[in-house]
C-alpha cells in the first residue's frame, strides 16, 4: 500500500496529566477474573465482595453476550470489615456447591476482601473436602490493575494449581485472552484446516454463546469451555501462544516450570499478524499451511484492493484493549489508511514500541495514548481529527460530537447486537473488519463525487 506521510514528525505517547478520570475505557480485575472462569467447562464464578462487586460485571457481561451469567457472591456487609470476610465465603462456597453442584468455583477477591485481609487461599482449602470439585483463589482487587490483570491473574491460578507434567499430547495451548466467541471460532477454524489440536485457555465460544436447545432447555451450567483435564494436561503441549500478549502469565509459567514453549505475539488481524500466527503454528507443529488458509490470505489481499479506493488516507482514531488496539492500527495501515491516534487505558510494555514500528514502517504519524481515558482521547482527535473512530460503545459520545462513524470492537458492545458472535481475527475475521470501516464511511454521509476525488 502507499506511504501515508513521506516525512512524518516523531509522534509522542501521551499520558494524562489530570487527577480525575473522565470515561475511562476499561473496568475492574474481577470483570477480567469472571470471563476467564466462564471459559472453564463447569466452573462457576464467585466474587469475594459485596454485591455490587457481582452485580456490575453480571451487567456488563449480558449486556455484551446477551445471556445471563451464573455470578455468585458472598455479599460482605458492614460487619466483615470488622470480623473479617471467612464466614460469608464459607457459606458462599456451600451454597454454590449444593445449588449448582460445578466441576469447579473461581474466586475473585475485591477491594473490601483484600484490604481486611481475608486469607482467600487457607478459606478455599479448608473447604476443599470434596476431590471431585477444584477451588481456584485469585487476588484481583480493583483498585490495581483493570479486567486484562484480571483475567491474567485468573488464567494463571488455573494452570498454577492444575499443570500436571505428563506424556507429550501433540497440542498448541492457545491461551485467548478478552476476545468473543466468534474469535475462538476462526481461531480454531484455522487450527483445523491446518489438522492441528489444541487446547484453549479458556473457551468461552460456547459458555457464553450457548444455544436454546430442543424444548426451550438451557442448562444451568452451559455446556462447553475448557475442561478441567485439558487444563491440567497444558504442559505436555508443544507450545503456547497467546493472541493477547496481556494475558501471557500463564504461557511463561508454562515455559518457566514445564520447559513448554511460548510465542507472546501480536493479535492475529490483517495480513503481516496473521501471517506471523500461522507461521508460529507451524513452526510448533511442523504442519503444513494448506490450500484453504492460502486462499483466505488471498481473498483477504483481493479485499484490500477491491476498497482501496475508498479507504486510502482515510483518518482513523482508534482506542481499546492495547493487543487489539495495535494490531487493528497495523491492519489499517495496511490498507491503506492514516491512523491518527492509537489510545489504551491498559497500560502495557509492547504498545507503545509496537505503535512506533508501524509509524516507521509505513511512515504514519499515529499519537500514542497509554493509561488515559476518552476525554484525553477526544481531545486530541480534535487535533489531529478522524473520519472513523473504532473502539467499544463508550466511544459513541466522542464519535456522535465529531459527527464520524463508529465501528465497534472488543468489549463491551452494548449499543448492538450480535458483535460477540463475529470474529474480527484471522484473514475472514479481517475481511469482516475491513468490510465493517468501508461500510461505515460508504454510508456516512455518502458523497460519491467526494469519495473519488
Amino acid at each position: 500500500m502507499a506511504l501515508m506521510n513521506e516525512s512524518p514528525e516523531p509522534a509522542k505517547t501521551v499520558r494524562k496529566t489530570r487527577s480525575v478520570t473522565i470515561n475511562p475505557p476499561k473496568m475492574c480485575q474481577p470483570m477480567g477474573a469472571i470471563l476467564a472462569y466462564m471459559g472453564v467447562h463447569g466452573c462457576v464464578a464467585l466474587v469475594h465482595g459485596s454485591q455490587g462487586c457481582s452485580t456490575y460485571p453480571r451487567y456488563n457481561i449480558a449486556r455484551h453476550f446477551r445471556e445471563s451469567a451464573e455470578v455468585a457472591v458472598s455479599s460482605l456487609a458492614e460487619d466483615a470489615a470488622v470480623y473479617g470476610g471467612a464466614r460469608n465465603l464459607t457459606e458462599a462456597i456451600k451454597n454454590v456447591k449444593s445449588r449448582l453442584n460445578p466441576a469447579a468455583i473461581g474466586i475473585c477477591t475485591t477491594c473490601m476482601s483484600e484490604t481486611i485481609g481475608d486469607d482467600v487461599k487457607l478459606i478455599a482449602k479448608k473447604e476443599l473436602t470434596d476431590d471431585a470439585m477444584k477451588i481456584f483463589p485469585a487476588s484481583t482487587p480493583s483498585y490495581v490493575g483493570t479486567h486484562l490483570t484480571g483475567y491474567d491473574n485468573a488464567l494463571r491460578t488455573l494452570v498454577e494449581t492444575l499443570a500436571v507434567k505428563g506424556e507429550p499430547n501433540n497440542k498448541i495451548n492457545i491461551i485467548t485472552g478478552i476476545i468473543n466467541p466468534g474469535d475462538i471460532r476462526e481461531i480454531k477454524n484455522i487450527l483445523r484446516l491446518m489438522n492441528v489440536q489444541s487446547i484453549f485457555l479458556s473457551d468461552i465460544s460456547e459458555t457464553l454463546d450457548t444455544p436454546i436447545l430442543p424444548g426451550g432447555r438451557k442448562p444451568a451450567l452451559p455446556d462447553g469451555g475448557t475442561s478441567l483435564a485439558e487444563i491440567a494436561d497444558s504442559p505436555n503441549s508443544l507450545g503456547t501462544i497467546a493472541l493477547c500478549r496481556s494475558a501471557g502469565s500463564a504461557a511463561i509459567y508454562l515455559k518457566n516450570k514445564f520447559n513448554v514453549p511460548s510465542m507472546l505475539d501480536p493479535a492475529p488481524i490483517g495480513v503481516i499478524n496473521t501471517d506471523r500466527f500461522v507461521q508460529n503454528i507451524c513452526k510448533l507443529s511442523g504442519a503444513m499451511i494448506p490450500d484453504e488458509i492460502i486462499k483466505e490470505r488471498g481473498r483477504l489481499i483481493d479485499s484490500m484492493v477491491d476498497v482501496h479506493h475508498y479507504m486510502y488516507g482515510k483518518k482513523v482514531a482508534i482506542f481499546g484493549d492495547p493487543d487489539l488496539v495495535s494490531a487493528i492500527v497495523r491492519f489499517c495501515a495496511e490498507a491503506g489508511m492514516n491512523p491518527t491516534v492509537a489510545m489504551t487505558a491498559t497500560k502495557h510494555k509492547d504498545f507503545a514500541p509496537d505503535i512506533k514500528a508501524i509509524n516507521s514502517e509505513y511512515r504514519t504519524d499515529t499519537q500514542i495514548l497509554e493509561g488515559t481515558d476518552l476525554y484525553e482521547f477526544h481531545e486530541v482527535v480534535k487535533t489531529y481529527g478522524a473520519e472513523l473512530i473504532l473502539g467499544n460503545s463508550k466511544g459513541k459520545d466522542v464519535a456522535d460530537d465529531e459527527g464520524v462513524p463508529l465501528v465497534r470492537f472488543g468489549f463491551p458492545v452494548y449499543d448492538r447486537v450480535g458483535v460477540y458472535r463475529y470474529s474480527i481475527m484471522g484473514y475472514n475475521g479481517s475481511i469482516y473488519m475491513l468490510d465493517l470501516m468501508t461500510n461505515a464511511i460508504l454510508g456516512h454521509k455518502y458523497d460519491p463525487n467526494k469519495l473519488h476525488q
